[in-house]
């Protein structure tokens, strides 16, 4: 039966693969908390632990998940607290197992389950004989045009799953790729007995479910406004306190570092999102209904959330190997450093290795880091990176790293290594596609040996919102100085595969009238340079001063694959803010005030 409460705390723990360890025994013995959630997937850990699998069938799970739960358990059982997690990865089964190992050695008796259901890649003939051909969500390619073979394939799944586990009495929760955001929707949908066309409701858990999805990011990590937080150590994790009509505040433990502010919360809103239809299993949540406000230190409000049915279709995550990858860095020092880094990409690869074409992909990056007249040695260096991929290790690996260390002695003049590895290293390709949902069967299993089949919501034809048609930016006008975007605008960008976003959110309504006037597509295209040439695609949140931009294709195949440099788009925001532009006076004026 559902739990009677007024709000459902529900605290984060990990927003990745390898966060904070500390951070799950912090949430549970630093104040009240009803569910703990921990975050450790993403596309590229998907790939990490199908290597882990590899080495060991019986892997393939987060292991810092089973030394956290070590430290924590006896208390999640004594408080009722609920431990809910997707670390299960692609053997949830298996972690669930060890968990129940675990509490065996400590003395305690949880009721563990797991969801299965999300692994497809044993039923891809099966899909495509039925017409299903997963095609590429990005070229429309499919799998038999590609020719490649899939070593991942995981649908997301959605928060039901959890819902019916706790419902049958499960203490902890192993899930497998569900969303990030369906680890706080589903024990909300239990605690509060959410139908599943309770739209609204399960839009507001999804927000919620976003802001807390990436730990500390919502409370003051990789914050814009970073030099104005108070300076109490390292952020907190936040919690999220749901309440039985979907709103929620956002919040964390007393004395922990960091802030939660509607800044903090309105810069984690805006990672890694695209429309403001922002699709989800259970519901499609409207980003742009979405409204904050505070709430007291250390609490912002989230309210106003409205929902539609749930996507009839189901996004599918697959990865497959692309061959093997190296790459060396050359340092590049003082006076004609572009004939000089000319000179080191010609004789490396044309004079050692048989030119650029010999690779199946070769990339040439000059990273311009050098300053006239250096006071010192360093700020008068350049870099040099070369990438080799191709699907022949032996060519990419010791071949290419031979033909490096050829070159020492005769090149360009104060020539030396960053960086340059003997051994090739495996890359993997993101492949996203679709699939209705009705080919998906999920199921609750406990360690009991009762199965239980997840139901699906009720669901619709999604037809995307268009993107923001180009229109005419008016000329700068009246009293303006060219200054950086930052000074008005803070930013949050991030990856979607082979996509990158960049949030932009104005700090004041008039900030917010004359960034929505004055950044097009166009203008943002005069700021990123990378996206000339690219499909860029912008939105408007109005409710929270915000403009959203995606960059289709600036990743190439995703964060595994990418040559480039920042392969997941982390610091693209804060490149944007640091582009010139002309601004009026008078809002820098009102800046400098606030700030």
């Amino acid at each position: 039966m559902p739990a009677t409460r007024d709000v459902l705390r529900i605290g984060n723990c990990s927003g990745y693969y390898g966060d904070r360890f500390a951070a799950a025994r912090e949430m549970v013995e630093g104040g009240p908390l009803d569910v703990l959630t921990g975050d450790y997937l993403a596309e590229l850990t998907m790939l990490i632990l199908w290597k882990a699998r590899r080495r060991d069938p019986s892997g393939g799970y987060a292991t810092t998940f089973l030394a956290q739960m070590e430290q924590v358990l006896g208390t999640c059982l004594d408080r009722g607290i609920k431990v809910v997690t997707n670390a299960g990865g692609l053997n949830p089964g298996g972690l669930a197992a060890e968990l129940g190992r675990l509490a065996e050695r400590l003395g305690l008796r949880p009721s563990i389950a797991h969801i299965e259901g999300d692994d497809l890649l044993d039923r891809i003939p099966g899909l495509q004989r039925d017409g299903h051909s997963l095609a590429h969500l990005g070229s429309g390619k499919t799998l038999a045009e590609a020719a490649v073979e899939p070593v991942t394939a995981n649908a997301y799944l959605g928060g039901w799953g959890i819902a019916e586990a706790l419902g049958a009495g499960a203490d902890i929760v192993v899930c497998p790729r569900v969303t990030d955001a369906s680890l706080v929707v589903g024990p909300a949908a239990w605690a509060f007995g959410w139908r599943p066309d309770d739209w609204d409701r399960l839009a507001g858990a999804v927000v919620a479910g976003h802001v807390l999805e990436c730990g500390p990011q919502a409370t003051g990590g990789n914050f814009a406004f970073f030099t104005e937080l108070p300076d109490g150590g390292r952020p907190g994790y936040p919690i999220a306190e749901i309440a039985a009509d979907g709103s929620s505040v956002i919040t964390k433990h007393a004395g922990t570092g960091g802030a939660v502010t509607v800044e903090t919360v309105t810069a984690q809103i805006l990672y890694e999102i695209g429309a403001p239809d922002y699709l989800n299993p259970d519901v499609v949540t409207r980003f742009d209904t979405v409204e904050l406000s505070g709430d007291g230190p250390d609490r912002v409000r989230i309210s106003g959330v409205r929902g539609r049915p749930a996507p009839d279709t189901a996004k599918v995550c697959l990865n497959y190997q692309g061959g093997y990858r190296n790459s060396a860095t050359f340092i590049l020092t003082g006076l004609d450093i572009e004939a000089k880094a000319d000179q080191a990409a010609r004789l490396l690869l044309d004079g050692g290795l048989g030119g650029a074409d010999a690779f199946a992909e070769t990339d040439v990056r000059l990273l311009r880091t050098d300053v006239p007249d250096a006071p010192e040695n360093v700020q008068a260096e350049a870099r040099l990176r070369i990438t080799v991929k191709d699907a022949d290790e032996r060519k990419v690996g010791r071949r290419f790293f031979n033909a490096v260390a050829e070159f020492g002695l005769a090149s360009y003049p104060g020539m030396y290594l960053e960086r340059a590895d003997r051994a090739a290293s495996a890359y993997g390709v993101y492949w996203p596609a679709l699939v209705p949902v009705g080919v998906l069967r999920p199921e609750v299993v406990f360690q009991d040996g009762r199965r239980l089949p997840v139901p699906h919501p009720p669901t619709e034809r999604h037809v995307p919102r268009p993107a923001e048609p180009p229109r005419r930016r008016p000329a700068p006008g009246g009293d303006t100085v060219r200054a950086p975007l930052g000074l008005l605008i803070g930013a949050r960008s991030g990856d979607k595969g082979g996509d990158a976003n960049v949030g932009l959110w104005a700090r004041t309504d008039g900030a917010f009238a004359w960034l929505r006037e004055h950044l097009d597509v166009d203008l943002f295209r005069e700021l990123l340079a990378e996206a000339v040439g690219l499909d860029v695609e912008r939105y408007e949140l109005p409710n929270l001063r915000a403009v959203n931009f995606v960059v289709r294709g600036l990743l190439d195949d995703g964060v595994a694959a990418t040559t480039r440099p920042d392969p997941q788009a982390k610091g693209l925001g804060e490149y944007v803010r640091s582009r010139f532009v002309d601004i009026p006076r008078a809002l820098l004026k009102e800046a400098v005030a606030a700030g």
